[in-house]
């Protein structure tokens, strides 16, 4: 009893300090759901948070640590916690996502996650892996070098947390019903945030706009977030450059840049030094969309970089005056395909060269059939999104446990390696129905233990919807060993991959019209998630799961399942039901 005590009393202590002593190996976290009102664009709502805080409280660990987080869920409706970027190796009963690793924590319960850094070192996040909650259940995670190491840069004067995210001025998730139920295309944001505050370009937001206050030849390490929903974002700082060091928790050869174009679920650690004359300069997070159709929330979102010293202040803060064009396609892959790893003897790099498991991945926009066409999606059909024609659906009880305890009928172990059929997949004229109808099911690929495996993402043009799609795989990091546009060309594309340096990242974006090349080994056993990170795709089954077999020996297996696990006889706000309702349609 006296031990429980000791414990629960430095969890409440932990939980209170958001972060406990950082040369403790073990730290304890409480996380508290509730539903808390916040005032935005002159209107107030009522959201999910944790710690009733918009972004979420900041999680600081060193490389090598491990934390609990006991996740009081006191809202509505079931909700999960993933771990975005940690690899937990050997324990995927602590990543999250729904219906993958764990049903949702219903209300009025608590669930308590493990979460084990290893190589990570750098900015990582957390977020909701339930329905569409994490656009209000998001924040920051710090990794800093283990103890006795340091950066591989010139120590900074400072660091900042700047998360960028999506604001809805209606309830995210009454949204994703209407949008789900009707099956037609997802609402957009009414604004986007800077550490959850639009900025002074939207009503009503002048007086509470984010700033970052810097002294004069001072440098800043900026670890950025992108926390929105459903876009891609050129972020940069007026008359400012910023110097790349990190992304996805590993270390970049240093870029220097005047903006960097983010996607959602990547991190990125920039350098910016303060050089410019006393004043105020505008932090802006502008859109960068490459679709084809006008839907994605045109606002920009600013903070304000403000030195601190004897000026006089100006009306107002200057603006950057290149930014790029919000379908500039060259410059966005422009500044992705100049990003590599860091590949030194302190950080060095291991691909895989051996490759035992080839997958070619058809990344689609479909549409599936409703009764009597009386859905809201183009001739009357839902839509949906699909790798190699093949739309995920939620099972009922979640894959890992279907998994560890051999319980069948929740999943199919036949998710195909190439697609059914090859056709111009970057044609403008994919319009008919033996391309745009996908076989929806909840199909995962089986890979033995240290397999090494190469997946190329081929985007394609379906529906004449192409655009650039930020895919994220859970429990690893991968490394991307070429990109490029058109459709990718077996003989001769793999000549120009780069297995010298190429950037070990968690969430790769899949360059519109074009493809990219990722290489792993299989060496963490258990379930894994990967899908785009839009969540409208993602909702509408562009995903996947990976089942990794254990090794041989008790440190290459599958650890065992906590003591408790939230049941699957309760959904979260839809779901599995959801995925029902497109059983219901056929």
């Amino acid at each position: 009893m006296g031990l429980f005590l000791h414990v629960a009393g430095f969890v409440v202590c932990c939980g209170m300090m958001l972060h406990c002593a950082a040369d403790s190996k073990v730290h304890y976290h409480e996380f508290h759901l509730t539903e808390s009102n916040f005032t935005r664009l002159c209107s107030t709502k009522t959201m999910l948070t944790v710690n009733e805080s918009f972004p979420g409280p900041v999680i600081r660990v060193r490389k090598g640590d491990t934390i609990y987080v006991n996740i009081h869920n006191q809202g509505s409706y079931g909700v999960t916690i993933h771990w975005h970027g940690v690899k937990n190796p050997r324990n995927p009963w602590g990543d999250g996502p729904e219906y993958i690793t764990q049903c949702p924590i219903p209300p009025g319960t608590n669930f308590t996650q493990e979460v084990i850094f290893t190589t990570e070192e750098g900015t990582l996040w957390w977020h909701a892996h339930s329905d569409w909650t994490r656009a209000t259940v998001h924040g920051a995670i710090v990794v800093l070098p283990a103890l006795g190491t340091t950066y591989p840069f010139p120590q900074p004067d400072a660091e900042e947390i700047i998360v960028l995210a999506s604001w809805y001025k209606h309830d995210v998730m009454e949204l994703m019903t209407e949008t789900l139920s009707r099956g037609g295309t997802a609402n957009l944001s009414d604004a986007f945030t800077i550490n959850g505050q639009p900025g002074d370009l939207y009503p009503c937001s002048k007086e509470t706009t984010y700033r970052l206050m810097v002294d004069y030849g001072k440098t800043y390490l900026l670890r950025i977030v992108n926390a929105a929903q459903n876009q891609d974002f050129f972020f940069m700082i007026a008359e400012h450059n910023v110097t790349v060091v990190g992304g996805d928790a590993s270390y970049f050869k240093p870029l220097t840049t005047p903006y960097i174009m983010i996607t959602p679920g990547e991190t990125m650690d920039v350098l910016v030094t303060a050089d410019q004359p006393l004043g105020e300069y505008y932090i802006v997070a502008t859109p960068y969309f490459d679709g084809g159709a006008d839907d994605y929330d045109h606002s920009t979102a600013t903070a304000i970089f403000e030195y601190r010293g004897n000026y006089t202040h100006p009306s107002t803060p200057s603006f950057p005056y290149h930014i790029p064009a919000y379908n500039d396609t060259v410059v966005a892959s422009l500044f992705t395909n100049q990003i590599r790893s860091l590949a030194s003897p302190e950080h060095p790099v291991d691909v895989p060269l051996d490759v035992t498991t080839r997958m070619y991945l058809v990344v689609t926009m479909n549409m599936l059939p409703c009764p009597n066409d009386s859905c809201a999606g183009p001739d009357g059909y839902r839509i949906a999104a699909g790798l190699n024609n093949k739309t995920f659906e939620n099972p009922k009880v979640d894959i890992l446990q279907a998994y560890y305890w051999n319980l069948s009928g929740f999943y199919e172990p036949n998710f195909p390696d190439q697609p059914l059929h090859y056709f111009n997949f970057t044609s403008d004229d994919l319009l008919s129905n033996n391309v745009t109808v996908s076989d929806p099911g909840t199909r995962v690929k089986v890979l033995n233990y240290n397999e090494t495996v190469e997946i190329v993402f081929q985007g394609t043009d379906v529906m004449n919807s192409a655009e650039n799609h930020p895919i994220h795989l859970h429990g690893y990091k991968f490394y991307v060993v070429g990109r490029g546009q058109g459709i990718f060309n077996n003989v001769t594309d793999p000549k120009n991959y780069n297995l010298y340096d190429p950037p070990e990242l968690n969430t790769i974006p899949i360059p519109k019209d074009g493809w990219a090349t990722i290489r792993f080994k299989a060496s963490n056993p258990g379930v894994w998630f990967m899908h785009c990170h839009f969540d409208r795709h993602m909702s509408w089954g562009m995903d996947t799961a990976f089942i990794v077999k254990s090794g041989g020996t008790a440190e290459t297996s599958m650890k065992g399942p906590p003591a408790y696990m939230p049941p699957c006889d309760l959904e979260s706000f839809l779901g599995s039901k959801d995925s029902m309702l497109l059983r219901e349609d056929r």
